[in-house]
């Protein structure tokens, strides 16, 4: 099968771009470097055209307020070329509980891009994932200050960017869901933990200190980011920070 993936370049895409080449379909990767504009549309007719899924991989520049507006933007630019092109499946990569955090801009913005791909015309499949184990270091980073790193416990399923895309991939060669398909990593933990466990493995000698209020974390309620009856991924924590 012929597939365009927008978002081809990124941490994901350029992994779902080899994983199906790698199986024989014709998977090509486009994104700004190679000419193809969500926003303006620019490109995009040409990027879709002929091919029998589209998956979207591309994702707002800011985690601010001005994500719904790009994300309702490239969903409507996308949907309308990739009709045009003849496409019969959509596939886009969401977060598992991001329906359950409205008091986050750039969750309301991926509920907004789900809902824009639900109502569209064309069949299609979200894929929701748990954090990803390779962004553990940016979170701390956003709470570090000189010997401390501050993190609320709040519950996680972290998972490896390599088995996200293989999901992505997986639920792209297959018929349209027509609905949403979770994937998470094999362990919980809480973020608190997590951050500990990180600096002990790479002989961090900063301490992590558990406050509820650090980060864009600690608005989560529960243990809303984790789904212990998803498509559990087999990559463990500590074999992935190995």
């Amino acid at each position: 099968m012929k597939f365009a993936v927008i978002g081809g370049t990124g941490l994901i895409g350029s992994q779902v771009v080899r994983n199906l080449n790698a199986v024989g379909h014709e998977a090509v990767p486009h994104s700004q470097s190679t000419g193809v504009d969500v926003i303006t549309g620019q490109g995009l007719d040409e990027a879709v055209a002929g091919a029998e899924v589209v998956v979207n991989l591309t994702n707002s520049p800011t985690f601010d307020e001005a994500s719904p507006a790009f994300f309702r933007t490239s969903m409507d630019n996308l949907l309308a070329a990739a009709g045009k092109g003849g496409a019969g499946h959509f596939v886009i990569l969401s977060i598992v509980g991001v329906d359950q955090v409205p008091e986050l801009d750039y969750y309301r913005a991926k509920s907004l891009q789900e809902s824009v791909l639900e109502a569209g015309p064309i069949p299609y499949s979200i894929v929701r994932a748990t954090q990803f184990m390779e962004f553990i270091d940016a979170v701390m980073s956003w709470t570090a200050d000189g010997d401390t790193v501050r993190l609320p416990a709040t519950p996680i399923q972290p998972i490896a960017a390599k088995d996200v895309a293989r999901a992505v991939t997986d639920v792209a060669v297959g018929s349209p869901l027509n609905g949403i398909r979770n994937v998470a990593g094999p362990e919980v933990f809480t973020l608190d933990e997590l951050g500990r466990a990180t600096l002990a493995h790479k002989g961090d000698s900063r301490t992590v200190v558990t406050d509820s209020a650090a980060g864009m974390f600690a608005v989560v309620k529960g243990d809303v980011l984790t789904d212990k009856e998803a498509h559990l991924a087999p990559t463990r924590y500590s074999d992935w920070l190995s």
